[in-house]
């Protein structure tokens, strides 16, 4: 007889993003009665006749009321027709929804072992004191809160880590906000963003007002020019995690069962450097493409000192300016998936389509984000302020993150039941292979920038050794993060323009 997978299993292969077939074999009429999402329902006497439409690398499940004959004699029936990876639901339905009732009703009677203002001085200290980029935050909220404090239970960590994966925005951000929303709702979501983004918000208007005071200064150059070329290291090693994670490895295998994916991959890749800009329709046609290729919706499932501050640049704007700061940013908020280092292909439109800053006050802006804690994204609040002074740093602020946090509190409520749709995910990663592709290509117009003095053939080789330098740390020597490599580059910034 076949093995059978409990929920908890089934639930973990899907926030892999590995794709799952869950076949409903009961009567249609039990099916619209209780039924759990994004099953297929196909009785047990039509599984054989549509058994041709399944793929044998593809993990199917099948389901009944409680788990018992009828699974379990259909997923034997398809394990003996050549369909090996083949389980059957223990529980079935009935287990199911028990669990979640169950759940449902223990939150009802207990409520929140934890005040609103506990949890926002919880995001208040992890925006001031937490580095390490989008990954190492999440994994702080789980410490704290789920092993530690036992504020989240297990399975609303995992559900808001799903939907911040599904949705655009910025990774961490979006599970703090669904974190607010679990218990408090929209209040909760919407304190607990500010708590977050704003400590480091404030660090980055700090640093870029120190950055017009001092700009001219050589050792402010000096750093920047170590820790600009470390930043290459670092985007180059992202993007590269970001597409074995999001897409597959580099090997014959992933090429050959995920070709689609791969393709809107290379032809982002191609797109991004040749026009050296982001095209917003061709992230959509991918996810719109992927979506009806793989998984086609079905019809019921869709969805003092006025020389000071002059001196600094703090008010220094204009509303058209402004405007167009608005617009940039907003869409910049919408279209990026995952790690908070997958904005750069977007904000580098702030040098190559609007000709705000240039490539070196880019790299520098991006450098700011990553020795500053809280969410990578912040240093849009970096490249507004240099762009506007203060009102530009706000609006870029406000205009990236508030899509983060629409896309997190309006699906919200409805997440559990929507969560695990099929189409929904394909939609996802049809965009985020093409996103993905448009960072590596970002990754090599910035370089080769970076690289060549003045824009000509002459390379710079010290700052092409620290880059590399810099992708070998974060391969090879554990327990090294972002932070150290950039103060790391900083001080050899400073040695190298000294000695040199």
């Amino acid at each position: 007889m076949r093995k059978s997978i409990t929920k908890e299993e089934l639930t973990q292969l899907q926030q892999q993003n590995i794709v799952v077939t869950i076949i409903d074999i009961r009567s249609p009429e039990e099916y619209e009665k209780q039924h759990i999402p994004s099953t297929i329902n196909i009785p047990s006497e039509e599984l054989q006749n549509k058994a041709g439409s399944f793929s044998n690398a593809d993990k199917i499940i099948c389901v009944c009321n409680h788990g018992r004959e009828r699974s379990q004699q259909a997923a034997e029936m398809l394990y003996n027709s050549g369909f090996e990876n083949t389980y059957y639901l223990r529980g079935g339905v009935a287990g199911w929804f028990v669990h979640e009732n169950e759940q449902a009703n223990n939150e009802i009677s207990t409520g929140p072992s934890y005040s609103l203002a506990q949890l926002i001085k919880y995001f208040l200290k992890l925006g001031y004191s937490g580095f390490g980029g989008p990954v190492a935050l999440v994994g702080y909220m789980h410490r704290d809160l789920v092993e530690q404090k036992k504020w989240i239970t297990e399975e609303d960590y995992k559900e808001g880590l799903t939907l911040a994966q599904l949705a655009p925005g910025p990774l961490a951000a979006q599970l703090g906000i669904y974190i607010g929303f679990i218990h408090y709702r929209f209040i909760g979501a919407t304190l607990v963003a500010l708590a977050f983004v704003l400590p480091s918000f404030l660090m980055v208007v700090m640093l870029g007002i120190a950055y017009k005071m001092f700009n001219g200064l050589p050792w402010m150059q000096a750093v920047f020019y170590g820790v600009g070329a470390a930043v290459i290291g670092i985007i180059a090693m992202s993007s590269y995690k970001l597409t074995t994670k999001s897409i597959g490895k580099f090997n014959t295998e992933s090429f050959k069962g995920k070709w689609i994916l791969w393709l809107f991959f290379l032809i982002a890749v191609a797109i991004t450097f040749i026009w050296q800009t982001e095209v917003l329709l061709l992230f959509i046609g991918a996810g719109l493409l992927y979506m009806f290729i793989k998984a086609p919706p079905q019809r019921s499932k869709t969805l003092s000192s006025v020389f000071l501050f002059s001196a600094i640049g703090f008010w220094d704007f204009d509303s058209k300016t402004l405007q167009e700061i608005a617009w940039f940013f907003t869409k910049a908020g919408a279209f990026v998936f995952g790690s908070g280092l997958a904005i750069i292909p977007f904000l580098h439109g702030a040098v190559t389509q609007y000709h705000w800053l240039n490539e070196q006050e880019f790299l520098d802006a991006v450098a700011v984000a990553m020795i500053t804690p809280g969410p990578v994204v912040i240093t849009v609040g970096f490249i507004g302020y240099l762009v506007a002074g203060f009102p530009g740093a706000c609006v870029a602020a406000a205009c990236t993150f508030l899509p983060c946090y629409l896309f997190t509190v309006i699906p919200a409520p409805y997440f559990k039941k929507y969560a695990k749709n099929k189409s929904i995910k394909a939609f996802v990663d049809g965009i985020t292979a093409a996103v993905i592709g448009a960072l590596m290509g970002a990754v090599v117009i910035i370089a080769i920038n970076t690289f060549t003095q003045n824009h000509t053939v002459v390379i710079d080789v010290p700052s092409v050794l620290i880059a590399i330098a810099t992708v070998f740390a974060l391969l090879y020597v554990k327990k090294i993060n972002e932070p150290k490599i950039i103060f790391i580059a900083a001080a050899l910034g400073l040695l190298l323009k000294m000695v040199l």
